[in-house]
């Protein structure tokens, strides 16, 4: 359920907004505009947001998260808006106006959201239990030392693998980009590829290109550093799988989907932990997972840390009572936060002692993958906006796609980028 991704058109089957109020809930219109407060003797009614997640009963928890809330503080009402579509530029857009949620989600975290004004900064929230939060998830959420908001879920991609079939072809997990090479084209038939990364032929597989072979997309003082050597090289050798013709282009659902993987259609697709369920409901136990592998001798494997982060409204009229939601629901209460890492796809909590009592996470896969979260996962650095990465994604594309000179393609990305950068951060 990572935002970085092509993710919301999967999510787009659900509208409307839900008030919570005194325990009950009441179906509104598709106006952001809370309706029926007052009817619950509540002092404040929060609007908070979620975009639409295509996880079965994912929107039937969050109503009776927020029923439980409201129980808890029957001086605060919520109302649940869901959001389909475009979801990131409808909270953009709504930001700027006086319809602006008190409580929303977002995807990989955007430090400008901050340095523009538009969330708060959450420490205060956090509490003592700031230490029991991984630091993946509080240093994602960092700008100038300060929270600026709260993890909900950890979504961990990663490399699925059929055992089966890499068996039968004499083939072991790919553990060095040469290795996934081959195999991906020793697996590759007339009927089938070896590999899905997605359906434009790249998916995460450049940025991760950089950091598996030691480069990083942007420095903590806002620098682009995609521009190495070390980038360079890689996302280079990303064109031996177009020239190889060994990846699958253009199937019928994109790579956060593993329809490809359980249909038989590719024996390695990159694919989240939230696919797992379904992917063990068709495979049983004929699969594996493995990070996207090392560059070369001295690089690392990788494994992209995404996930959901609730932030509250800097400029909303009720910031205290949006925080205490916050601190209620993704600080305080372990059970809940328990069951929608676990009951909704499966996603990794945050919260380090909340993750070591999830039990759908404690074997097998699940825990092999929070186990590769812990050894190899990265996140997307705050700087890495729609603007900023659109110019990285070009270049790779053409870069993998044989078109133009790499170095070249690569420097025009990096000037594109910094340009970017330096308008985030006011320079």
């Amino acid at each position: 359920m990572s935002a970085r991704r092509p993710e919301l058109s999967r999510r787009g089957f659900l509208t409307g907004s839900l008030l919570v109020a005194a325990g009950s809930v009441l179906t509104t219109a598709c106006s952001t505009d809370p309706t029926g407060g007052s009817a619950s003797g509540a002092e404040t009614t929060l609007n908070v947001w979620y975009h639409a997640y295509g996880e079965a009963g994912t929107q039937q928890a969050v109503l009776r998260y927020a029923t439980a809330f409201t129980k808890a503080n029957p001086d605060i009402a919520v109302k649940v808006t869901w959001v389909p579509g475009d979801y990131a530029g409808k909270l953009n857009a709504t930001l700027l106006t006086d319809a602006a949620p008190d409580v929303f989600e977002i995807g990989d975290f955007s430090e400008g959201l901050a340095r523009r004004g538009q969330i708060a900064a959450l420490d205060d929230v956090y509490g003592s239990a700031r230490s029991d939060f991984n630091k993946n998830a509080v240093d994602a959420v960092g700008v100038d030392g300060k929270l600026y908001g709260v993890k909900m879920i950890d979504d961990v991609m990663m490399l699925y693998y059929r055992k089966s079939v890499l068996a039968k072809a004499g083939i072991a997990p790919p553990t060095t980009f040469d290795e996934l090479v081959t195999a991906a084209k020793a697996l590759t038939t007339k009927k089938s590829k070896g590999l899905f990364v997605g359906n434009d032929g790249l998916g995460d597989s450049a940025t991760l290109a950089v950091f598996s072979n030691g480069g990083d997309l942007v420095t903590p003082d806002g620098k682009v550093a995609f521009g190495s050597a070390q980038a360079l090289e890689a996302l280079t050798g990303l064109k031996r799988l177009r020239d190889d013709k060994s990846l699958l282009l253009g199937f019928t659902t994109d790579w956060w989907d593993p329809a490809a993987f359980t249909q038989g259609v590719v024996p390695m697709q990159w694919s989240g932990l939230w696919a797992m369920p379904a992917v063990a409901a068709a495979l049983g136990d004929d699969f594996g997972v493995v990070p996207w592998p090392a560059f070369k001798a001295g690089g690392a494997p990788v494994v992209r840390v995404g996930g959901w982060t609730s932030c509250v409204n800097a400029k909303g009229r009720n910031v205290a009572a949006a925080k205490r939601f916050v601190q209620w629901l993704w600080v305080e209460q372990a059970d809940l936060q328990r069951d929608f890492a676990e009951s909704y796809g499966f996603h990794v909590p945050p919260r380090t002692s909340v993750a070591a009592t999830a039990k759908k996470l404690s074997d097998g896969p699940a825990k092999e993958t929070v186990g590769l979260a812990q050894q190899h996962g990265r996140h997307y650095p705050g700087t890495w906006d729609t603007a900023v990465s659109s110019a990285f994604n070009a270049a790779a594309a053409k870069i993998a796609g044989g078109e133009g000179d790499p170095a070249a393609l690569l420097a025009d990305a990096v000037r594109k980028a910094q340009s970017e950068i330096d308008k985030q951060l006011g320079r």
